[in-house]
């Protein structure tokens, strides 16, 4: 009988699949609005809680194949990661992939939805792969998906603030 618990079986019996979220809130600005702000990459750091620097490669903007780098920091540590849009609709939708669209290992998206005077904007976070970087068990990709969402519920929060102000 083996005494590895379902917490601590190596990812490579797992599916990346299996770790994402999706978070909700409504903001006080048209879709429009809110569409340009979150993807002026370089206004994130407002916002979340872990993203210190973020900006467009030289010459890039808010456009499907741009490219961009940010520096984030989490219990201490710190990190740049690029990442690649793949997705850019105007007051609909924006999507970045951390590492590209090729071999990305996690999808960052956006919507946004008109409500009433607002927008009900949606952030959303997948797993796109299996990486020993991002954690080796299932507990670790759990608590890496739950801080996430936290940060997202964060960030959320910050920007409708930040629109109300």
């Amino acid at each position: 009988m083996s005494t590895t618990t379902h917490e601590h079986h190596p990812f490579e019996n797992l599916n990346a699949a299996d770790f994402s979220f999706t978070r909700r809130a409504w903001v006080d600005a048209a879709p429009a609005r809110v569409y340009d702000l979150v993807s002026d990459v370089s206004a994130i750091r407002r916002w979340s809680p872990n993203a210190t620097d973020v900006a467009f490669d030289e010459g890039a903007g808010p456009r499907v194949g741009a490219w961009f780098s940010g520096s984030n920091h989490r219990d201490g540590k710190q990190w740049t990661t690029r990442s690649q849009i793949v997705r850019a609709d105007p007051g609909t939708a924006f999507t970045f992939v951390v590492g590209g669209a090729e071999d990305g290992i996690v999808r960052w998206g956006w919507t946004f939805r008109p409500q009433g005077r607002g927008t009900v904007v949606q952030q959303s976070w997948q797993l796109l792969r299996l990486d020993p970087v991002l954690g080796t068990t299932r507990g670790d990709l759990d608590a890496l998906r739950d801080y996430m969402a936290d940060s997202a519920e964060t960030t959320l929060a910050s920007l409708a603030q930040w629109i109300a102000e």
